[in-house]
């Protein structure tokens, strides 16, 4: 009985090893042909590293519908690879009624996903940034061209780009790099922030961001007695600014510093759904004198 025990236990775990090699040659497949290090996908995933690396390794001690999804999405997966996915890591299809919360709870109905699909599809042709936020800003869903822009950033609890845009743009220490005269910046987002309090005042997400900003000196200085002057000048938000054209900084140094407009453009099944396109718009920054501001197209072919 004991050696039958040993024996079924062997095969188990001879299947689960040629099952943790099968999915390594997937995902790792797959990275690789997109040109991505364990580190970019770690970053898109908001993780660490090493917990990627075991990922990809298929050491995972329970592979769930939500972490297959996000893997998937990462690695900028067709259905056809989603579904190979699935098979190796736990034996069944993918269940699309996961597939749409691994989205962030994007759509409930299939014609709201079929349309999200292809829109994100359309998002991920752009050259330009481009992202969708909910009214918190709220990062739900952003393009390749996003994640390239951002994917140096350091690691940090609650401010990355990919979570909240609002919160990258004040707490996180790489900010101030990549939103050049980060000033500009700072009393802009703070203006939004208080803008959505106004249309949002009991939001816990945006509360916790308004005590967060209270706790920092130099913010509560500047939301407290420098941002009601600039909103009397400015009027506006973020978005809303008739001259809201900032510096941005590119990691990549072929593209560089450049001049940087934020761009709303929602069409109405976005608007359905609470959520917000947000295009950042970069022209060259040498132009400014000239008044001639010529689109960045040459990072990303549309």
């Amino acid at each position: 009985m004991s050696l039958e025990v040993d024996s079924a236990d062997g095969s188990e775990a001879l299947a689960a090893a040629m099952r943790a090699k099968r999915l390594q040659g997937l995902v790792q497949g797959r990275r690789e042909y997109l040109g991505l290090s364990q580190e970019d996908v770690a970053g898109r995933l908001t993780m660490s590293s090493r917990a990627y690396g075991n990922w990809e390794r298929g050491v995972v001690r329970e592979w769930t519908d939500h972490k297959l999804y996000a893997l998937a999405e990462a690695l900028e997966m067709t259905p056809y690879q989603t579904a190979r996915l699935f098979w190796i890591a736990v034996g069944r299809t993918p269940q699309p009624e996961f597939a749409i919360a691994g989205r962030h709870d994007l759509g409930e109905c299939p014609a709201t996903a079929a349309f999200l699909d292809d829109y994100f599809v359309m998002m991920n042709a752009l050259s330009l940034p481009a992202f969708l936020i909910d009214h918190r800003w709220d990062v739900k869903k952003a393009n390749s061209a996003y994640r390239d822009l951002f994917h140096g950033v350091r690691r940090h609890h609650d401010a990355m780009p990919a979570g909240n845009f609002l919160r990258f743009g004040l707490f996180h220490p790489d900010a101030p790099h990549i939103l050049a005269k980060h000033a500009d910046w700072m009393l802009s987002m703070l203006a939004q922030l208080a803008a959505s309090l106004e249309r949002h005042d009991q939001d816990p997400v945006l509360q916790a961001i308004r005590r967060d900003v209270y706790r920092d000196p130099a913010l509560r200085e500047a939301y407290v007695n420098e941002l009601p002057g600039w909103v009397l000048g400015a009027g506006a938000d973020l978005i809303h600014h008739g001259d809201g054209v900032r510096l941005l900084r590119h990691p990549d140094p072929e593209v560089g510093l450049r001049e940087c407009r934020l761009i709303e453009e929602t069409p109405r099944p976005l608007q359905a759904l609470s959520l917000t396109r947000i295009t950042l718009v970069l022209t060259d920054a040498d132009d400014a004198d000239a008044g001639e501001r010529r689109p960045c197209h040459d990072h990303h072919a549309a």
